[in-house]
């Protein structure tokens, strides 16, 4: 993660061919567009700093090179501008600069996984760790690809952007904003999140056709039902990320399958609880719940994982959640080993680069069109919101768990092929659907309390504790093309 990545012959290649389109062959090092920009007393002035995109590119196919290249000079553009308007000094401050540059880098960086996908190869990974620029003196070393910032020796802190993670410009708060947003060592006084962090759902782009299932694909489905936590099951605990630790998320779960999960669950415990699913699925599936933070008192605001922790708002309940299992596009699934214990996305999304993020929102009605990935949506009259979450689908076919809850399942790439030494298993799809939002931006999930309530944060947890019978019965629906559950 801490390393640059090292370019091999062939993707430099490509990497040249599309720089050159956009900075006339001289590659797209990171841009710092005033570097040799002093104040009129001589020091050195403050410049706009953005990671490298170059040296995380993949190989662009030829049918996207154009799409990739105009999003670049785009980009490019994007931070000229701000670095400009941050020079002039007229009112204007890192926060009111960074801000609309951080949402246009997103949505730029998102068309270029789309573009890449579209053409038929792998969608790039991670290039959300590269949307958030900084705002240092001229000449300070540059940022690097991955997100980290290096500071020069004497420079000032750079201020990193995205809506609600910028600090303050020489210790002052942008006018009009004081008590609001950002507060001394960048803490945000009313926990995020901001109003850039939604989005009208109408005005996304619609979706890419997924590929061909190949002759061997896996294309049933197995379902199970379990319920919406009705009962109102929460805690803020993590069986999975911290076992016998109370409190352990410091934020609220919402709970289906077995009855009476927290963090001092065992697997004995597990194969013996009671079940919300229909089925007899014994597996414990959990996400951060959803709160509606409109001015409505949350019944936990003095307790951990609620009001205490800056989770506010009313607990909101699904209108629905579909647990459903699917194969692979490419090949038959293995059955996962009981007791397989999966993370997906990350509650720390927004202060970890983005590496693991996953999250996925849209609303009923508007599945074709992108799913928002760093974005809530704003569903118009009628509509519902929905997240998605999809789960890792390649296991290493020894471990049900390790040591950091992610290397032992991997996700295969967008033809359905796993890693080397990895197996394809059915694939944990969970819609999670609400009602009562049309129009707002006031809901939020909850997140740990420096995360800001960030909709890139949001994440699933599923420890798999079907029967051996049952996944059986599950991979052989799957396998054959059958729908059941």
């Amino acid at each position: 993660m801490n390393q640059r990545h090292k370019v091999n012959r062939t993707r430099r290649k490509a990497l040249i061919a599309v720089a050159g389109l956009v900075l006339g062959g001289g590659g797209l090092a990171a841009v710092n567009a005033g570097a040799n920009a002093t104040s009129p007393g001589g020091q050195q002035a403050a410049s706009v700093v953005c990671p490298s995109v170059e040296e995380r590119l993949p190989d662009i196919p030829a049918e996207a090179r154009a799409e990739v290249s105009r999003d670049l000079r785009q980009m490019q553009q994007d931070v000229e501008a701000a670095d400009a308007r941050l020079s002039s000094g007229k009112g204007v401050s890192s926060h009111t600069v960074l801000d609309p540059l951080w949402s246009k880098r997103s949505a730029a960086l998102e068309r270029i996984e789309v573009a890449v996908e579209r053409a038929g190869s792998p969608r790039p990974q991670n290039l959300a760790s590269l949307t958030a620029c900084t705002v240092g003196r001229a000449g300070a070393s540059e940022t690097k690809a991955e997100g980290d910032q290096q500071q020069g020796t004497g420079q000032p802190q750079a201020t990193p952007s995205g809506p609600g993670a910028g600090q303050q410009g020489a210790g002052q708060p942008p006018a009009g904003e004081q008590g609001a947003g950002q507060q001394g060592a960048g803490q945000q006084v009313d926990n995020g999140p901001s109003p850039e962090d939604y989005v009208d759902i109408t005005t996304v782009r619609w979706n890419v056709p997924k590929a061909r299932n190949g002759r061997s694909a896996s294309t049933g489905a197995f379902q199970s039902l379990c319920g919406v936590n009705e009962e109102g099951r929460f805690n803020s605990d993590n069986v999975i990320a911290a076992p016998g630790v109370a409190n352990g998320a410091h934020h609220n779960h919402d709970y289906v399958g077995a009855v009476g999960v927290n963090a001092f669950t065992t697997n004995e415990s597990l194969a013996a609880a009671q079940t919300t699913c229909t089925n007899g699925d014994q597996s414990t599936y959990y996400w951060p719940v959803l709160r509606d933070r409109d001015g409505v008192q949350e019944s936990d605001a003095d307790q951990q994982g609620g009001g205490a922790e800056g989770n506010i708002g009313r607990i909101l309940t699904p209108v629905s959640v579909s647990l459903q299992f699917v194969g692979n596009p490419q090949s038959k699934v293995s059955p996962m080993p009981r007791f397989l214990r999966i993370i997906t996305g990350d509650a720390k999304a927004n202060a970890n680069g983005g590496a693991n993020a996953n999250a996925r929102y849209t609303c009923t009605g508007f599945e074709n069109r992108v799913e928002l990935r760093d974005k809530y949506p704003i569903c118009p009259e009628g509509s519902n919101l929905i997240r998605v979450a999809k789960f890792q689908n390649c296991w290493d076919g020894r471990n049900t768990d390790s040591a950091n809850h992610r290397t032992h399942v991997a996700f295969a790439d967008a033809r359905g092929r796993c890693p080397a030494g990895f197996r394809p298993i059915p694939q944990l799809v969970q819609r999670v659907v609400y009602s009562g939002l049309s129009g707002s931006t006031s809901f939020a999930v909850d997140s740990f309390p420096e995360s800001f309530h960030k909709p890139i944060t949001d994440h699933g947890d599923f420890i798999n504790a079907m029967s051996d019978r049952m996944m059986k019965q599950a991979v052989k629906c799957i396998n054959t093309g059958r729908r059941c559950g």
